[in-house]
């Protein structure tokens, strides 16, 4: 498979840090039909956690949030990169951002354990145009 570069979004929303908060939202999400194209949970202060949600749909995420009360925060545009794990493929996207001077706020990527691997790029909301000319989506 060829390396894909597409527009997401992301939402995030920070919980009390105890066993559980993960699994109540993600079984919440799925019980109402709201896939994810990636999550990320990191701590936020002491006693914190961010949940970072990648929905595939955002309007369907919103509406569900909102049925059931979940402070959520966003949208904010990100990249997800999907392709075959070949060396040097992520050196080859952040060269492009590099040359286009774009800053990678944060990035977090993963192999799949059969050749392939999936990366999501967090940017600056100022500088998203400028990323996506450079990786010409």
């Amino acid at each position: 498979m060829a390396t894909k570069v597409k527009k997401t979004e992301y939402f995030y929303c920070n919980v009390k840090d105890q066993p559980g908060e993960a699994y109540k939202l993600l079984n919440l999400l799925s019980d109402v039909g709201v896939n994810l194209l990636a999550f990320t949970a990191v701590p936020s202060g002491l006693l914190n956690t961010q949940f970072t949600l990648f929905p595939e749909d955002s309007d369907k995420l919103i509406t569900e949030a909102k049925n059931a009360s979940l402070n959520i925060q966003g949208p904010v545009p990100a990249l997800l990169v999907q392709g075959d794990d070949e060396l040097g493929v992520l050196t080859d996207i952040h060269k492009k951002l590099l040359d286009a001077g774009v800053n990678v706020a944060a990035s977090t990527a993963v192999t799949d354990g059969k050749g392939g691997f999936g990366y999501v790029i967090y940017l600056r909301t100022e500088q998203f145009n400028n990323a996506l000319a450079a990786l010409g989506i």
